[in-house]
């Protein structure tokens, strides 16, 4: 096939989607006397990607596949196009949606035990109807007490592959590092009241510090640096998750 022909086939596909594609997807736009080989789409898209260089928008490839979606650098502008700025989630929400990334798969007893209060309903409700976590199995204990670990929608959301793409927690120096996009996602999809008021009494000892401190290099300065770190990226996220809409 004509590699313009592909480009734009591609370009098309990916705009009209309103989500991530992934290769398989793309290969099946094709009837299959005329499909292109997998490599030459690749190459398609990476000619694409650097068409995009110095552009107000980028090609970025998440979990699920590939999306375009406005430039991270450009949020503090895209943002103004809400005229309220989003509620922020509580630092209870930030600790368990970090435990469960970092710690995965956890119950909930388990959070409780890290953060040393209650996990609130309302919490596991918010990230769960954010499919930003599951339930994947249960733990074979009395009770059989629901296992959490975190989706394909939340790489997505922090454009990531993997997990594996997640920043050692002794790297993490710059919250920016991650994904600024999520700010512009709230905006569209705020926060329940209930959820962003839900700040819960303070726990007895740092989770995230205890947390930060399994892991080698960290020390005591960074205590708060995951927190911090997923309230950063939910300021910036929304223009690429609107790119998507």
């Amino acid at each position: 096939m004509n590699s313009d022909l592909l480009r734009k086939i591609i370009e098309g596909a990916l705009l009209a989607a309103g989500k991530p594609v992934d290769i398989a997807r793309l290969e099946n736009l094709f009837d299959e006397d005329e499909r292109p080989p997998r490599d030459q789409i690749r190459a398609a898209i990476e000619e694409i990607q650097a068409d995009c260089t110095g552009r107000g928008f980028e090609l970025m490839q998440v979990a699920s596949g590939y999306r375009f979606q406005v430039s991270q650098e450009l949020s503090v502008w895209v943002n103004r196009l809400w005229q309220e700025k989003p509620k922020r989630y509580s630092r209870a929400m930030l600790e368990t949606l970090a435990l469960i990334a970092y710690r995965q798969p956890l119950t909930r007893g388990d959070i409780e035990a890290v953060r040393g209060v209650a996990v609130s309903s309302d919490i596991i409700k918010s990230l769960q109807e954010r499919e930003w976590v599951r339930i994947v199995g249960h733990r074979d204990v009395p009770g059989k007490p629901a296992l959490y670990a975190t989706t394909k929608i939340f790489l997505d959301y922090f454009n990531l592959k993997s997990l594996e793409h997640l920043p050692a927690l002794s790297e993490i120096k710059d919250f920016a590092e991650l994904d600024p996009a999520l700010e512009l996602a709230l905006a569209a999809d705020p926060v329940p009241p209930s959820v962003a008021a839900n700040d819960e009494s303070p726990v007895e000892e740092d989770a995230l510090f205890q947390l930060s401190e399994q892991e080698d290099g960290v020390n005591s300065n960074d205590s708060s640096m995951i927190e911090k770190y997923f309230e950063t990226n939910m300021d910036d996220h929304q223009d690429s998750a609107t790119a998507d809409e």
